[in-house]
């Protein structure tokens, strides 16, 4: 694991180099125009993007894509200009390397310049946002389910944050299914694994239902979101049948 977290960083490092060079080579190391809003930006950032990449002030914990703060820490170290930071980040967004998974223009116009300009504050500062970006992004409030009628309810947070509003559910033994509808544009399932029962449903967004269907007896089970870096960033639970 130590062996790929830092092959992971180093990759992360590399190519924030090269976006570095790449982008003073063609003069869009500031954004310009109007002044971009962080608060919008974090909120952005932590739904749009979160699910793929680490960033602590953020609070996300994706897996998928590079950690932004490993990513531009040796070139903030050797007096890298955040505001360099923010021309390179904002012109991977709209034209993002082919050869990766992020879609070019994830989020465009005012919105890509308000993601770049709060990934450039926040890359690779210590503590915490404070003020008005501390509470820029609403704590999901969890709950602990009761299944009823051999059904249980799992929904995601709609406001697309990688989470589920249940932490803990208790059911009894027999038939469960479970549904988890998910209210926001970001892709989410259920899945639950333990004693005798493993299943995913289907990945799904925009208002449509994950569901599982499996028979539980006495003992724990844990439930998560099999979306790459979901799990890692906290969507999992414990079911407990009596």
């Amino acid at each position: 694991m130590a062996r790929t977290s830092r092959s992971t960083a180093a990759a992360g490092a590399a190519l924030a180099a090269a976006l570095v060079l790449a982008a003073l080579a063609s003069g869009c190391g500031d954004v310009k125009d109007s002044e971009p809003n962080l608060v919008r930006g974090k909120q952005l950032f932590t739904t749009k993007c979160g699910s793929c990449h680490v960033l602590d002030r953020a609070g996300t914990k994706g897996a998928v894509g590079p950690n932004l703060d490993a990513a531009f820490r040796q070139s903030l170290s050797d007096g890298l200009e955040r505001s360099t930071v923010e021309g390179v980040l904002h012109k991977q967004i709209l034209y993002p390397d082919r050869d990766g998974v992020m879609p070019a223009k994830l989020v465009d116009g005012q919105d890509a310049k308000d993601v770049a300009a709060y990934v450039a504050y926040a890359v690779d500062r210590g503590g915490k946002d404070t003020g008005i970006l501390a509470n820029a992004v609403a704590g999901v409030q969890k709950k602990t389910a009761v299944a009823s009628g051999g059904k249980l309810e799992i929904p995601t947070d709609p406001n697309g944050q990688l989470a589920y509003l249940v932490s803990a559910a208790t059911a009894p033994a027999g038939q469960l299914t479970i549904n988890s509808k998910n209210a926001s544009s970001t892709p989410h399932n259920i899945a639950i694994s333990g004693p005798g029962a493993n299943a995913a449903g289907k990945v799904i967004a925009n208002g449509a239902t994950s569901t599982v269907s499996v028979t539980v007896k006495p003992g724990a089970y844990q439930f998560f979101c099999t979306v790459p870096g979901h799990r890692q960033a906290g969507m999992q639970g414990t079911i407990t049948v009596k």
